[in-house]
């Protein structure tokens, strides 16, 4: 299987996940799923130039990357797909049951988040997303960097 990384993160495209994951999982193709993004050209040349040549990046709509999703996970191409919020990974983890392990990054308060590490605020709401996906058998853990320690979703709850 070559999906990976999935990663929720709000910053999206940004200087950990090019070069912090980049580094350590050398992927072949940066996967932004994202509704906004996939209807703004603008937005989405601007991510591209965080993206090394090396790497090719699409930027489908969360429901085009459901439909990719087991392409992804059986092609020989090592792919990371980044999701800006929780809404996004439970949407495409609920059509893409073949995702099983979920990082989560950076997801910054925006007042109604209480903190659960110096990177990772959550509603109560998104708790609950996560303790559904959880149910279902997918890893959830959070980690900023690939050399950091993971924190597991019960040790972080």
């Amino acid at each position: 299987m070559s999906l990976d990384l999935v990663r929720v993160d709000d910053r999206l495209i940004h200087g950990q996940v090019v070069v912090g994951w980049g580094r350590e999982l050398k992927p072949d193709l940066v996967v932004l799923a994202d509704d906004e993004v996939a209807a703004n050209e603008w937005e989405q040349k601007l991510y591209a130039l965080g993206v090394p040549p090396a790497m090719r990046v699409e930027f489908p709509t969360i429901e085009e990357a459901a439909r990719s999703v087991d392409t992804w996970a059986h092609d020989s191409c090592k792919t990371i797909i980044i999701l800006s919020d929780i809404d996004s990974l439970q949407r495409l983890c609920n059509s893409a049951p073949i995702i099983r392990k979920v990082n989560l990054g950076g997801v910054h308060n925006d007042g109604d988040r209480q903190q659960h590490l110096p990177y990772l605020f959550l509603s109560e709401a998104e708790v609950g997303q996560l303790r559904l996906l959880a149910m279902r058998g997918i890893e959830i853990t959070a980690q900023d960097l690939p050399n950091s320690e993971p924190v597991t979703l019960e040790d972080l709850l």
